[in-house]
């Protein structure tokens, strides 16, 4: 009779021991999805406040049509980014044209003055550090599930309740990172 009784103990422990493991690795799963959607959610964000940025500069430097038209390209090519590597390539694609929009601007010093360009501006630095805090908190949560996926006992069980790979981190390239602390400099 003491024999079944562990041998129930050992299967109850065990049952156990594996819900808790998946349970921990839905949760992480489920705060990785969520992250995403954040970050998807303030990148939109941005784009959205991209046209009225390109039109107030268009207003002052009518004759940069090639750089209006990489940024829409760089835009467009970013809002249809599927996946985590290819939002984070088509992101430092727009970062380096964006950049290109805001070295014109600076030529301009009315459309530096400009009430609207400012408040463009402060939106979009604002967004940028919403995208920023996004990210961190998204590869936090990636880093917490791959590692809860690749450690004993997990890892012996991951594959087997479901979860065979690791998931990617958002990582931008450092001239990206860069943008972002460093916003342009708007002088008066």
């Amino acid at each position: 009779m003491s024999f079944a009784i562990i041998v129930i103990v050992v299967i109850v422990l065990l049952v156990a021991v594996g819900a808790a493991m998946y349970n921990g690795l839905v949760r992480l799963n489920q705060q990785s999805s969520e992250a995403w959607s954040d970050i998807t959610v303030q990148l939109k964000r941005r784009y959205d406040l991209i046209p009225n940025l390109v039109n107030t500069v268009k207003g002052y430097a009518a004759h940069e049509a090639g750089v209006f038209e990489k940024v829409t390209e760089a835009r467009a090519n970013a809002m249809n980014a599927q996946g985590v590597a290819a939002t984070a390539k088509a992101e430092n694609q727009f970062s380096e044209t964006m950049k290109s929009l805001f070295a014109v601007a600076e030529a301009y010093p009315d459309l530096k003055a400009s009430q609207n360009f400012q408040e463009l501006q402060a939106e979009i630095t604002d967004t940028e550090d919403k995208i920023q805090a996004s990210r961190r908190f998204y590869n936090g949560v990636v880093r917490d599930f791959n590692t809860k996926r690749t450690v004993f006992p997990t890892n012996v069980f991951a594959g087997l309740l479901g979860f065979k790979q690791d998931k990617e981190f958002f990582e931008l390239d450092e001239a990206q990172t860069a943008v972002v602390q460093n916003p342009v400099e708007v002088k008066f």
